[in-house]
């Protein structure tokens, strides 16, 4: 049986008060939040110096591709609010966020697995339901994340499948996230030298 990851974001901030924002597929286990990032990572970076983290539940989906896009396209700045546990930030249109500690950190050579525990749960907005272009939009942030892994092809083809549900179901945010991804596809084959 696989297990079930909900994609997410999480906040963390530096030893400096710099924030970080990352999107996450993280794990739910006996009431804790298991995070698996791969090295290097600032996410781990942060965790590790600070031992705080903030999850982050988020239907806008522009924080998802402007993170990955980041690479092509230049980083993107997102409206922070503090926490109340310690000190961290989270998004300020998060619908709902959790503020975690760090229980456990079992190191690994390539991707680490961190358990933290919920300090404090708050919900912000109401979840409005399943809207297909915002999961095409975070599978295309997936495949954006992945492109330096996976044939040109693969990516083409399945970027044209998530297409349909961005053409039948997409908001203007869900457009905007769309464009960005597509335009991040484009420029990593320019650099790359591969056609698009």
């Amino acid at each position: 049986m696989n297990d079930q990851i909900f994609e997410t974001v999480v906040t963390t901030v530096a030893a400096d008060g710099t924030p970080h924002i990352a999107p996450f597929g993280v794990r739910y286990r006996d009431g804790h939040v298991v995070l698996m990032p791969f090295k290097p990572s600032a996410t781990l970076d942060n965790l590790r110096t600070t031992r705080h983290a903030v999850l982050n539940l988020t239907t806008d989906t522009r924080v998802f591709a402007g993170a990955v896009c980041a690479r092509w396209l230049g980083a993107r700045s997102w409206p922070l609010l503090p926490v109340q546990s310690f000190a961290g930030q989270r998004l300020a249109n998060a619908l709902a966020h959790s503020e975690l500690a760090l229980l456990h950190d079992n190191d690994h050579a390539e991707r680490p697995t961190l358990t933290l525990r919920r300090v404090l749960d708050l919900t912000h907005a109401p979840f409005p339901g399943f809207n297909r272009a915002q999961a095409a939009v975070i599978e295309g942030a997936v495949l954006v994340s992945r492109l330096q892994m996976l044939a040109p092809g693969k990516i083409d083809t399945e970027m044209d499948y998530l297409q349909i549900a961005i053409d039948k179901t997409a908001g203007p945010e869900e457009h905007e996230a769309w464009g960005w991804l597509r335009e991040a596809v484009a420029r990593q084959r320019v650099q790359a030298g591969v056609g698009a």
